[in-house]
């Protein structure tokens, strides 16, 4: 496992989307989580960001740390 720090704004530039911090706030503000939902199965995400959401998480990846906090922000 890579011990490298990502922050959000790393991993909305690692998803393809605007990562300033307006964009990403307004990201979580319109897209929400069912309850009990995966992070990776919203219907939000193009197949290969669902795909690199799901293996950070199964891999326990240097991603996963960052994964799992927008998966609470998008829950919360």
């Amino acid at each position: 496992m890579d011990s490298s720090f990502h922050r959000m704004r790393d991993l909305f530039r690692q998803l393809g989307l605007p990562d300033e911090p307006s964009a990403v706030e307004r990201f979580v503000t319109v897209h929400r989580l069912p309850a009990g939902a995966a992070l990776c199965d919203a219907p939000f995400w193009s197949p290969a960001q669902a795909q690199f959401l799901r293996e950070q998480i199964q891999a326990d990846a240097d991603w996963a740390e960052v994964v799992d906090s927008l998966s609470a922000r998008l829950s919360g």
